[in-house]
This record gives C-alpha cells, structure tokens and sequence, in this order.
C-alpha cells in the first residue's frame, strides 16, 4: 500500500529573518523564488549570506528569480522529528539540487515514501505562513496533475490494474 508522508503544513513555525535575507522573504510573499547570485563569477548561491561564498565582497551579490524546480539530491524520512515536530510523523526532507545549480533543503508535500526517489523532479509548493510570507516546500513535479501519477502508477508491472489486463 501507498502511506502518504505528512506534509507538516500544520506545524506552526517562527523563522527568524535576517537583514541580508529580507530580499528572499519578500519574494516569497508572491510565492517568487529569487536567490542570490554573484556578478564576479556568475555562480549562484543559497542560503542567503550577506557577502558572495566566492569572493567574499557584498557588492558581488544581486538577487535573481528562479523557477524553483529542480530534482532530488537527497531525502530522508524522519520518524521521530524535534518537538515542534513531534505528531507530524513520518515526514519527508529532500535536498533538491535546482535547476541553477544549487541544493535546497525543504519538506516534501503530496507525496508518498514509494514515490520519493532520488532524480525525481520536483517543483515549489507554497505554504503560507502568519507573517504572510511563504515557506518553500517541494512537490512532484509530474509534468500534469494527480491524475498523471495515478495513470504512472497503473502502468508499473505488478500493478493490480496490470495484473487484470493480463
């Protein structure tokens, strides 16, 4: 059987915001990914610094939208999550190298632990917060809606839709 992952979403979370990262929170107030890139080097870089990782001047740095997809690097599914946590388990982290080049690590949403995979693409998913920022979480990005990954899951071999059409 398919166990859906929790999504967290009712989690309640107090994020501190930095100086240098207000850009980023602004932006997800329209549900816009901008990160951070460095002019000197053309390189791209997250989480928000005050200063370019390459070369260590502020004045390096401007601010980019970037569509926020990407694929899995890495995930996890944690059983037992820190008190805020504690209840929403089990629950899945990804660390998705985006399209730009960068990891982002974040919760997965409206996913299930058999789907999650590494390579899998995955696109943003917007989760509103009390400040009326957004939190960054992923999703599958199936090139279409639910339905298409149901259809992708009746085609797998051993499927019991299959199994009938044999």
């Amino acid at each position: 059987m398919n166990k859906p992952l929790n999504d967290t979403l009712g989690v309640k979370r107090a994020i501190k915001h930095f100086d240098f990262s207000e850009p980023y929170w602004e932006g997800t107030k329209q549900k816009k990914r901008v990160i951070q890139y460095c002019k000197a080097t053309g390189k791209y870089q997250h989480f928000p610094r005050p200063v370019s990782i390459f070369t260590g001047r502020r004045r390096d740095i401007e601010w980019r939208e970037v569509s926020g997809k990407g694929v899995v690097f890495s995930w996890t599914v944690t059983h037992r999550g820190t008190p805020a946590f504690r209840g929403a388990e089990p629950y899945a982290v990804v660390s998705v190298t985006l399209d730009v080049g960068v990891n982002f690590i974040a919760n997965i949403v409206n996913c299930t632990a058999e789907d999650l995979k590494v390579g899998m693409k995955v696109k943003p998913y917007w989760h509103p917060l009390d400040d009326g920022t957004h939190l960054m979480m992923f999703q599958p990005d199936n090139g279409g809606d639910r339905r298409t990954l149901v259809a992708r899951r009746q085609r797998r071999p051993g499927h019991p839709a299959i199994a009938e059409a044999q």
